[in-house]
């Protein structure tokens, strides 16, 4: 292959807006005005000093990142075993039970923030950094909610800094070869998409765990963040939030930034016309067991419509795709329990796993034309060196994981309402430009969902 290296109501839409009109971090006892101006780029040879929020699971990754392109100077996490551990790892480094207070007394001395928290606490961890001109660097999925994306890409956008989400895959030389295949033209018109994962790998379907003494090490108040105040219970953290709609975004958001990147790099797969669901059923405490989601993309540009189904919680797409890869043997185009079909006037291609990680085959058992892509320094370093005065990662929040985002939640507007069991749920008529289902008013909170005092999020200046 030839290569190119790198040359509850829920507040109304105008409400959100007139909130965001006036983005800083305000909360009780806590309000951090901007920067007169967007912090600046970090010469060659400067260190960059990082403040990391959350640093247990994916966070102790991506701190430890932060430590080897530069100095990790204050961390937070709600859990005091992580801020204990964190000690050990980065010498000399502050800690913080709240991200809030970190931001304030630390704005002076930090140039870059990483933000590994629970879906539910992105947005004002990152938002408070960015309006304090710093760079941000926010796990998957960006948000939790379609209009706390929005609201990220157009800070990032205004403040003009250097931002990128947590979706590894991007940077991948095989997510990115598969993307420029079919992006080349080389399958034809493509017609459907079938996306699929293995998760949820948590509990989901059922109600709330019953409710526990706070451990020691927790800091509950400041984990629920956003979100209503609930006694604490043992199923929460540090993990299985992901499975309730006011901590996390389920199956869908936890795995589509990476599974459904590919086909959003390939074809340009932003601002769906409709989406519609099964599921297992919810009391809309948890996500469903599974969901089966059908996006409908109209044409865009020089891409025809598209339809993309996905699925999730072990269901599949009709078998009799997948002739010509099934057999027996531990190839993981014969067990694949993540991936893509993508099907083509031409051809179909099957990329199997979460990230294009084993490359792809096509149905017709033809060579893969060769086709010219850039290659990634890797994911964390697209970051650092845009920090750094380079070209902005791939995955920004402005032009990329921003709309990324905004198309997968979409998704969950439709498994919110597919909340009888195995029976079709509503289709929810999306405007993308409005931020509103046209038909389904009562997916509003989903769209923009109320926080709580002390935790609501306003704009200050930079877009």
């Amino acid at each position: 292959m030839s290569r190119r290296r790198p040359s509850r109501v829920a507040p109304s839409r105008r409400e959100f807006l007139a909130a965001s009109a006036a983005t800083a971090a305000v909360s009780a006892g806590y309000f951090i005005a901007p920067e007169v101006r967007a912090q600046g780029t970090k010469g060659a040879n400067d260190e960059i000093r990082f403040a990391c929020v959350g640093v247990g699971g994916k966070g102790q990754s991506d701190s430890a990142d932060a430590g080897r392109s530069g100095k990790v100077v204050a961390v937070a996490d709600v859990d005091s075993n992580q801020l204990k551990r964190a000690e050990g790892a980065f010498e000399g480094t502050k800690t913080y039970s709240d991200f809030r207070k970190m931001l304030e007394e630390m704005r002076k001395e930090i140039d870059a923030v990483t933000v590994s928290t629970p879906d539910h606490t992105h947005v004002m961890a990152a938002v408070t950094a960015m309006n304090l001109g710093k760079a941000c660097f926010c796990q998957k999925p960006l948000t939790k909610s379609i209009a706390e994306a929005r609201l990220m890409g157009e800070i990032a956008r205004g403040q003009k800094v250097a931002t990128q989400m947590g979706n590894q895959g991007t940077a991948s030389n095989s997510l990115r070869q598969t993307a420029a295949f079919i992006k080349g033209g080389n399958l034809g018109r493509v017609k459907e998409l079938h996306v699929w994962t293995n998760r949820p790998v948590w509990p989901q379907g059922g109600g709330r765990p019953a409710e526990a003494p706070v451990p020691e090490n927790l800091n509950w108040d400041v984990w629920l963040g956003p979100a209503g105040v609930r006694p604490y219970a043992a199923g929460y953290h540090p993990f299985s939030w992901r499975g309730f709609w006011d901590f996390g975004t389920g199956a869908l958001g936890d795995m589509a930034c990476h599974t459904f990147n590919m086909p959003f790099m390939a074809l340009n797969l932003r601002d769906p016309a409709s989406v519609q669901a099964t599921s297992s059923g919810h009391n809309k405490e948890t996500y469903p067991k599974w969901s089966i989601i059908d996006f409908d993309f109209p044409k865009l540009g020089e891409r025809e419509a598209v339809k993309v189904k996905w699925y999730d919680g072990g269901k599949l797409p009709d078998q009799a795709l997948f002739a010509g890869y099934q057999g027996e043997g531990t190839d993981p185009f014969k067990t694949a329990s993540s991936g893509i079909l993508v099907v083509g006037e031409k051809d179909t291609l099957y990329a199997p796993g979460d990230y294009c990680e084993n490359g792809f085959k096509l149905k017709s058992g033809s060579a893969p034309a060769e086709v010219t892509y850039t290659q990634s320094p890797g994911h964390f370093e697209e970051w650092v060196n845009a920090i750094r005065g380079g070209p902005q990662a791939v995955s920004n929040f402005p032009d990329y994981s921003g709309p990324l985002t905004e198309t997968i939640l979409l998704g969950n507007l439709a498994v919110w309402a597919a909340d009888g069991a195995e029976v079709m749920g509503k289709k929810i008529e999306w405007d993308a430009a409005k931020m509103v289902a046209k038909n389904a008013p009562e997916v509003d909170h989903v769209i923009r969902p109320m926080a709580r005092d002390g935790w609501k999020v306003l704009r200050t200046g930079g877009a």
